[in-house]
């Protein structure tokens, strides 16, 4: 007989903090978290994350220490949600992550899913991005600024002259980029975002701006690798932005997942999505959380919360903005 799955109460969990040090990080992520770290260049902070190597681990309560993936084989649809659990089993759906650009990121571009499934074995990534800072003369890149072809690409490979082909786009806080897999792009330096993808990292770089690693050798390039993946057209639905009102408001709606912002400035009760989780990340202020357990969770700037699919109904109260993201 299989196992029989323990009965989850109705609770929020919260994981350890799952930093990573990458070439082009910066200091931004413990400030805005209000913490003290001794790493330096920490260009991520993982903050939900089923990937193996990078899991998110459950601090506080009776399952401290368990990882994101032994938190779903315990409870299993309890906490993904019975049709969440059907198509992914183990493997939570997203990855979320807080992404402090110093220098310019790598041009790149992701796999969709048949791509990624015939190359990696996994599901390819679309993602988005909410600017949560961005300096005075910050930008990034993301689409063509024309339609080329693979070879005109392949041109301005060798000739170093693909960013002539990329859109660029000024960044300020609260600017929404859908980037469905295809879609080349690049975080220019200046940006604190967030950042919602699927489950992946499959990643394409295509260009490094003439950088060296730590061992003072060039980054691999995917220039071969890239010519299946990338969309060469012009996109026109890369950039979003919503006045800044309190309430709640829907940033993205995909099939691979739904994005809303929530700004509160007194109380609001938001119901559950039908029969799945909720990831809560709070970018500004702070609040608490009453999720019908007989106790108070508090969220603040910078941290981040995953509300299982038990739970029927959060009610926040403060002065917060909150992103949530399901499937």
């Amino acid at each position: 007989m299989p196992a029989r799955v323990p009965i989850l109460s109705p609770q929020l969990f919260r994981f350890a903090l799952n930093l990573k040090t990458v070439l082009w990080g910066g200091d931004k992520i413990a400030a805005f978290k209000g913490i003290d770290i001794d790493q330096s260049n920490v260009g991520e902070s993982w903050e939900i994350s089923g990937l193996a190597g990078r899991e998110s681990i459950v601090v506080g309560g009776a399952d401290a220490g368990l990882t994101l993936r032994e938190l779903i084989d315990k409870y299993q649809g309890q906490l993904v949600g019975n049709r969440v659990y059907r198509k992914c089993g183990n493997e939570f759906p997203l990855l979320v992550k807080f992404i402090d650009a110093h220098q310019n990121l790598s041009v790149q571009v992701h796999p969709d899913d048949d791509l990624a499934r015939r190359r990696h074995g996994c599901s390819g990534k679309t993602e988005m991005w909410y600017i949560i800072e961005a300096e005075n003369d910050a930008s990034l890149l993301a689409g063509m600024s024309r339609t080329i072809t693979p070879q005109e690409y392949l041109e301005h490979m060798a000739n170093g002259t693909l960013l002539d082909v990329l859109a660029r786009h000024k960044t300020h806080a609260g600017d929404i980029f859908f980037l469905p897999s295809g879609r080349i792009h690049s975080i220019g330096a200046g940006n604190l975002l967030l950042e919602v993808q699927q489950s992946s990292d499959i990643t394409y770089r295509v260009y490094d701006f003439d950088r060296l690693d730590s061992n003072g050798k060039p980054r691999e390039l995917h220039t071969e690798q890239a010519i299946d993946a990338i969309d060469y057209t012009v996109s026109r639905d890369c950039l979003r932005h919503y006045p800044n009102r309190t309430g709640e408001i829907r940033l993205i709606n995909s099939i691979f997942f739904d994005v809303y912002r929530i700004i509160i400035d007194g109380a609001i009760t938001r119901h559950m999505p039908h029969d799945a989780f909720l990831c809560l990340m709070c970018i500004d202020g702070y609040a608490t959380i009453d999720c019908g357990a007989g106790r108070l969770y508090t969220i603040n700037r910078g941290e981040t919360l995953l509300a299982p699919a038990c739970v029927h109904y959060l009610d926040i109260k403060g002065k917060a903005t909150i992103i949530t993201a399901t499937v």
